[in-house]
């Protein structure tokens, strides 16, 4: 935790800062740049190893890898994916890719989703991958206490008609339920056999599933090593031999064991002020954001109880400055809980609150003065922005102390309730999905501010219907009411950067691929290191 209270701040005029909005700009509107004299390998080859890196804010921890009871599932997704593979990829462009599944369709009015599976398939300890499979899976994880698990308004029936059919039917459509696979735990089944011969406990520690690796070695929170499965379903694939994550403490040190030799790759690097740095060595690709940053407002305790308070925030922030001073204007502002890069994107939202630093100043004074604590993770990104954003709310007579907590901390200070402002990122590729708006607003979320009957149910009509111009214009009344109630105003998207050692590549870790959740998808079946391979 880190308190930094009305210090007349100049924050603006720190050089460091403004210089490193150049290496930003230079990043932004490329896929991939290559410097230094590497460059991404062109044709892949079967064997070799691969360490990756894994930014401590989001997959430094783990507490295990049960699909079930792993609480940080979606920050652990690249793990997930390797071990369990998947049911939907999404792929490039944001395309929705059957991996174990091959289809899907709808029935009952839409009510129903009919997926079919992939026929032949094994789990890694050679029991059939079927029906019956994803259904235990899917109603064990319906108990599980992780946030990423689908958010249903009523239970699900899950039934298998056939062998290699799931049904999950609801009193209601659920238009985002394929779309949210990506970074949900209904994406990533178990094997049954082997959670019952082996039980919870050490299960957790050495998961089996039908995904490309299997674990050789896991110990929480400092290793996780994989080795190709030999029953996965694509002949061929992977074609790494070995696969390890290894989290690390911050994007110098993994700069640091890049250059050493320690890692190959680096998944989650989110400091643009490093990006020239790795770029001069490896190839840097910027991955396409869906989520833009947002600023929560806790509206059931004060100030932000009282709607002028959160329209002073509105009206104290200077978005366009912030983007300029901190990055160059590398990342167009948006007024909305949506990127260029995901669904139903909207940048202008009518009813906005715009920067007016005269009646931030107005609306402080009315409300008797604010004095407010404005929380964050543990990321150099999120702490400048929130160093900035401190500085433009003092400048219109608020108080500002600041608090920055790892993912475990986050957690536990938004469950408690008693906290007043986040910034925080709010989207997904589908917004009605991930960490998308409902994730951030809707009742019902251990991660929301909002209590608000309305917008749920505004919420839940663009969830509602499969058709996808009535989901933009439910989206877009969404955006509307959220800037009406002034219930948080939203920054800009910041790319996050993958990083590959020369010979190293793979879509998502060399290619953009959008992000669904907190990190882009990386399709671990398909990387490959060249240096080592054979």
């Amino acid at each position: 935790m880190r308190p930094r209270a009305n210090q007349g701040r100049r924050f603006f005029r720190s050089g460091p800062v403004i210089a490193a909005a150049v290496v930003a700009m230079a990043l932004a509107g490329c896929g991939s740049s290559n410097s230094g004299g590497t460059s991404a390998a062109t044709t892949p080859h079967g064997g070799g190893s691969l360490t990756v890196l894994e930014g401590s804010s989001f997959a430094g921890a783990w507490p295990g890898l049960d699909p079930a009871t792993d609480t940080d599932g979606a920050a652990n997704q690249s793990y997930m994916d390797a071990i369990f593979g998947e049911l939907f990829e999404l792929g490039q462009g944001g395309k929705i890719i059957p991996d174990l599944a091959t289809g899907y369709s709808y029935a009952n009015g839409d009510k129903t989703t009919v997926i079919t599976l992939r026929q032949g398939v094994k789990f890694s300890d050679g029991t059939p991958f079927n029906a019956a499979a994803v259904a235990a899976n899917w109603n064990r994880d319906l108990a599980s206490s992780c946030t990423c698990k689908p958010i249903f308004l009523s239970k699900p029936v899950i039934t298998t008609p056939g062998p290699y059919t799931v049904d999950l039917t609801l009193s209601y459509v659920n238009a985002p339920f394929i779309d949210g696979l990506q970074d949900d735990i209904f994406n990533w089944i178990a094997s049954p056999a082997a959670l019952r011969s082996m039980g919870e406990t050490a299960f957790a520690l050495k998961p089996v599933g039908a995904g490309p690796f299997t674990v050789v070695s896991d110990t929480p929170s400092s290793a996780l090593v994989l080795k190709a499965n030999p029953h996965y379903w694509q002949k061929g694939l992977p074609y790494l031999k070995t696969l390890t994550f290894k989290p690390v403490l911050d994007d110098e040190t993994a700069l640091k064991d890049l250059e050493s030799g320690a890692g190959q790759a680096y998944e989650g690097m989110s400091t643009p002020q490093l990006a020239k740095s790795f770029q001069a060595h490896f190839t840097t690709t910027v991955e396409p954001s869906t989520s833009p940053y947002d600023i929560q407002l806790n509206t059931m305790t004060a100030p932000f109880n009282n709607i002028r308070a959160r329209q002073a925030i509105y009206y104290a922030t200077d978005t366009p400055l912030l983007d300029q001073k901190l990055f160059g204007n590398a990342y167009p502002p948006t007024q909305s809980f949506t990127a260029s890069a995901g669904l139903y994107y909207e940048p202008k939202v009518p009813g906005y609150l715009t920067y007016n630093l005269a009646k931030a100043k107005m609306l402080v004074k009315q409300v008797g003065g604010i004095n407010i604590s404005l929380d964050t993770i543990t990321s150099p990104v999120a702490q400048t922005l929130d160093e900035g954003l401190a500085e433009e709310w003092e400048a219109a007579g608020m108080k500002v102390t600041l608090h920055n907590y790892d993912l475990t901390g986050l957690i536990a200070v938004f469950q408690s309730g008693k906290w007043q402002s986040f910034l925080q990122t709010a989207g997904a590729w589908d917004p009605e999905a991930g960490v998308g708006v409902a994730f951030r607003f809707a009742s019902t979320s251990p991660f929301t501010g909002v209590k608000d009957p309305h917008l749920d149910s505004l919420i839940d009509a663009a969830s509602g219907t499969i058709v996808s111009s009535q989901r933009q214009t439910f989206n877009d009344q969404i955006n509307a009411y959220i800037a009406q109630k002034a219930y948080g105003p939203f920054l800009f998207p910041i790319a996050g950067y993958n990083i590959a050692g020369h010979g190293v590549a793979g879509p998502g870790l060399t290619t953009p691929i959008p992000s669904q959740a907190v990190l882009p998808e990386i399709l671990w079946q398909y990387a490959y290191n060249d240096n080592n391979a054979g």
